[in-house]
């Protein structure tokens, strides 16, 4: 009998082990907030094909959330709902200073008003007598969420000018898809166009751009990746080879041989023709993307700095300090080595 026990004993060790190994080998899930593509990200990840993604299946997997836009993702983030969200300098800053989160940023997704590249506008109806910021007085004005860094540009850009929210005028929560149609049937009287929408607008001829987000934060860390520390300092690992695979997608969808590839997937996931995109997504003509996710401290500084001059945000942060892109430093390291 002590051969049977000794021998029932060991094959119960090495199925305990086994499922072990097999727990342990489960890729790290990552549940990404989303507002809009080409934008944000998340959803395009999650799509793009394996070649281009080496590690995704592996150690991380990503699960895309769609949220109106920073206030939400930020809701979630505290609750737990999320790991990473798509989070503006002004969402940062209220996390740390208000919900007194221990927040780390590990990577850039997307840059607006970097010169060279495209601009991202606030439209008005050529037909709305709309002629000069002074004039949204009484209006409505659409943004996709407060906390957003749209929520920022209306409010620096009106404040600057004399307006003052609540009191002379009315922000109005719409998706970004929907602000175009709401402008049109006049639910709204300043809508933020991101493309395509701003480039469809600007075809319709009905249409004009009263002012940018550049005119009003000038160059913009709109969308990083933000996470808690904890959580991130636990699955650092993972998230270098996130970073390393999205290096690779931004190669892959700028590059002009395999771009037609990368717009293929964001037509599908905005269920949207290709015919839409194909003359301006992953160019100039979009925002910018650094090559390597890194995060431009000195950029999301002045964002922060500048909203808190305006009396937009309740105090000064040293963003160096909750910037961490050592993450997508060692992500980049991998592309000289392999």
């Amino acid at each position: 009998m002590k051969p049977f026990k000794t021998l029932t004993a060991l094959a119960l060790a090495l199925v305990a082990a086994a499922l072990a190994s097999s727990v342990a080998a489960e890729p790290v899930k990552i549940r990404i907030h989303w507002a809009v593509v080409p934008g944000h990200l998340a959803p395009l990840i999650a799509k793009a094909p394996a070649h281009v993604q080496p590690h995704y299946g592996k150690s991380y997997v990503v699960e895309p959330i769609f949220m109106a836009g920073s206030g939400p993702g930020l809701q979630a983030l505290a609750a737990g709902e999320l790991e990473l969200s798509g989070l503006s300098p002004q969402a940062l800053v209220l996390a740390t200073v208000e919900g007194k989160l221990d927040l780390k940023v590990i990577g850039q997704q997307v840059s607006t008003e970097v010169p060279g590249y495209a601009s991202n506008g606030f439209w008005v109806r050529k037909d709305s007598g709309i002629n000069k910021v002074e004039d949204l007085k009484g209006k409505k004005i659409g943004v996709n969420a407060r906390g957003s860094s749209i929520d920022a540009a209306v409010k620096t850009m009106l404040t600057r000018h004399g307006l003052k929210d609540g009191d002379d005028y009315q922000m109005v929560e719409v998706r970004f898809p929907a602000q175009l149609p709401a402008l049109e049937a006049k639910r709204i009287d300043l809508a933020a166009l991101l493309q395509p929408f701003g480039y469809m607008a600007e075809a319709k001829g009905t249409y004009k751009q009263l002012f940018s987000i550049g005119d009003a934060l000038g160059p913009s860390e709109t969308v990083t990746w933000i996470g808690r520390a904890d959580w991130i300092k636990e699955n650092r690992a993972a998230l270098v080879d996130f970073l390393e695979d999205n290096i690779r997608f931004r190669k892959w969808a700028t590059d002009p041989k395999t771009r037609p590839e990368a717009i293929k997937v964001l037509a599908e996931v905005a269920k949207r023709k290709s015919e839409i995109y194909a003359d301006w997504a992953f160019t100039k003509r979009d925002s910018y993307r650094d090559p390597q996710c890194l995060v431009n401290v000195a950029r999301f500084q002045k964002n922060v700095d500048d909203l808190v001059k305006l009396g937009l945000l309740p105090r000064r942060i040293d963003v160096s300090q909750k910037i961490d892109n050592s993450l997508a430093e060692e992500a980049a390291k991998r592309f000289t080595t392999h």
